[in-house]
């Protein structure tokens, strides 16, 4: 599926948009997207561009914690607008100087492909360099969170993480997210959508009611 196109513009994907497919050379090989990660949920991020201290830093992040992605049944792929050669000496200069391995595939997309494909290109930041993207695809290769970031200021990894949970156990277990949750916390049951079901909340002492329409209950 390709991007829509409104007035001869084309779109970057949307929250429940089927992911574009694309093909691409990454650090790992050639990648079919709408075949990549099987029955995975896939974090796609992109950064401005090798060799730089904010992208490497992130990039360590990711690659640092990527166990914790991994339990999550989660692939991760970056992408920058650089060569092949680039991405594979940058993984090697950072684990000579820091030991930490970027042991996920980084799309080499040199000829702005997938950047403009995913709205990736911002032209009153840049119109060369990617600005840090996140995209969250669930297995069924759909859109389900995007978060966007300056090329100045680096993502936040605990928030990526809890964003990707707070995804995976709502699909789960068909409930909602209160601010700040995370792993533990009570969630938030869907509101009564009938007389019927008010009466029947009011009256169920299982689970924590501020009000019919808002109540909470634990998953454990």
């Amino acid at each position: 599926m390709e991007t829509a196109i409104e007035n001869g513009v084309t779109q970057m994907p949307r929250i429940g948009d089927q992911a574009p497919d694309f093909e691409a050379l990454t650090t790992t090989g050639k990648i079919k997207f709408s075949e990549f990660a099987q029955g995975k949920w896939i974090v796609m991020f992109s950064h401005p561009a090798d060799f730089t201290p904010v992208c490497t830093t992130e990039m360590s992040g990711f690659a640092t914690r990527k166990g914790e992605f991994d339990a999550l049944n989660t692939e991760l792929i970056g992408l920058s607008i650089d060569s092949i050669h680039a991405h594979l000496g940058w993984v090697d200069n950072v684990r000579k100087n820091t030991g930490v391995y970027f042991n996920f595939p980084i799309i080499a997309d040199l000829d702005m492909k997938v950047s403009k494909l995913y709205g990736m290109l911002q032209p009153n930041e840049s119109e060369t360099a990617a600005v840090r993207a996140v995209f969250f695809i669930d297995p069924e290769k759909k859109v389900r969170l995007i978060m966007y970031y300056p090329l100045n200021v680096g993502r936040n990894m605990d928030e990526i993480l809890r964003a990707l949970e707070a995804l995976q156990t709502s699909d789960q277990y068909k409930v909602a997210m209160p601010l700040d949750w995370k792993k533990g916390d009570k969630v938030i049951v869907p509101p009564p959508k009938t007389l019927e079901e008010m009466e029947a909340r009011l009256e169920d002492d299982s689970i924590e009611k501020i009000d019919f329409y808002l109540a909470k209950k634990d998953l454990a």
